[in-house]
């Protein structure tokens, strides 16, 4: 279930996949702190953590597992960088909350933290993404549905993304009207760092000939 790990270049790979999470979770942080809508996992994850009485964070951390252990029950591989974005990301977005001020009616700058935020997320993506570690616990579940049930990738992810943003919604997560420019903006976002840092978008094939992205 687990892919075998690079051990000649773990030390290099460990510290850029630890950059691009750390970028990752900052930008997470200001989506939240932008108070205009964020991601679809965020606003379920941020309406968890309110219910729970825990941070954001923790509750990233959380539902990492829970995804993933989904995505084995379904027989999903996993690499190294699974682990590493479940136990990562939570860290660093619960230290950036703590350090960026929440913002509101102040719409320029609003804007300008959730577009700067979605381009770091792009560019968080690329990077990890180019390390090549194993997909993240989310799309590790996409890639499981698509292989167990057939469906399309873009109908396996599409269809977690609204189930899991509508759940936020209904429990009060902040959906707004930045979670419809995240979903307009992050691919290109996503494209954009890869043309930037020249990743190549041609990681190995899994058995089935689909290939794992983050």
């Amino acid at each position: 279930m687990f892919k075998p790990i690079r051990w000649r270049t773990f030390p290099r790979d460990f510290l850029v996949i630890q950059s691009a999470f750390l970028i990752f979770g900052f930008a997470i942080a200001t989506m939240i702190r932008a108070n205009l809508g964020t991601s679809p996992w965020a606003v379920f994850e941020v309406a968890m953590s309110q219910i729970l009485h825990i941070t954001p964070g923790r509750t990233t951390v959380i539902t990492g597992f829970f995804v993933l252990s989904i995505a084995l029950s379904l027989r999903e591989r996993v690499g190294w960088g699974t682990l590493a974005n479940i136990l990562s990301i939570g860290l660093w977005e619960d230290w950036a909350l703590s350090l960026i001020r929440p913002v509101q009616n102040n719409l320029p700058v609003q804007l300008a933290m959730l577009l700067g935020a979605i381009a770091c997320m792009g560019l968080a993506s690329a990077i990890y993404i180019g390390v090549n570690a194993g997909a993240g616990p989310r799309d590790t579940l996409m890639l499981a549905i698509h292989r167990r049930f057939g469906w399309s990738v873009g109908v396996a992810r599409g269809s977690i993304e609204v189930i899991v943003v509508t759940l936020g919604w209904l429990l009060g997560g902040p959906a707004g009207a930045g979670t419809l420019i995240f979903a307009l903006l992050i691919g290109t976002s996503v494209q954009t760092g890869f043309k930037l840092l020249r990743v190549q978008t041609r990681p190995p094939v899994e058995p089935d000939g689909i290939v794992a992205t983050d």
